[in-house]
């Protein structure tokens, strides 16, 4: 089974995805790569889409914010995401807004769920609309998580072989 393969993408209703895989890390350690941006910055860009952080801030509280600027040298400016966290429970959850979308963006949330040392994480998207979800999955952005949970992987490996 290829890396990728690991990771499920199923769409649930018209509004909503949900992104699925299990890594082989404690879900403290999976929640602080979601968390700290000295390691988002480590998985999050993936790199078959040839972009790259150019920053990363995260104040990740319940009414805190975050915005991720990467660079592609096929852009003009930078391209940002942004949004605010709507709830944070340490090492479970984490719900925010997605707010750089024409009609507000999806909601996302990431629950964190322990077993056997092992991680499950889910990633629910909940679109403002049909025709949001439809363009997400559309243009590709929705298609990033196999790669990205690859790279993530990788850093949780990484990180637990030098602790």
């Amino acid at each position: 089974m290829a890396e990728t393969d690991k990771t499920t993408t199923q769409r649930t209703s018209d509004r909503e995805l949900v992104v699925t895989r299990t890594f082989d890390a404690p879900a403290r350690l999976v929640y602080e790569a979601w968390t700290k941006a000295e390691l988002m910055r480590r998985w999050w860009a993936p790199a078959s889409f040839g972009i790259r952080f150019l920053s990363c801030e995260m104040d990740v509280r319940k009414g805190g914010t975050y915005r991720f600027e990467f660079g592609h040298p096929d852009f003009d400016q930078p391209m940002a995401f942004f949004g605010e966290y709507l709830e944070v429970v340490p090492g479970q959850r984490l719900v925010w807004t997605n707010a750089e979308g024409d009609e507000g963006g999806q909601v996302t949330t990431v629950t964190f769920e322990e077993t056997g040392g092992a991680t499950r994480v889910v990633v629910h998207d909940l679109y403002p609309s049909k025709a949001a979800l439809d363009a997400a999955l559309t243009d590709g952005s929705t298609g990033a998580f196999p790669e990205q949970f690859v790279a993530l992987d990788d850093l949780l490996a990484s990180q637990q072989a030098s602790a």
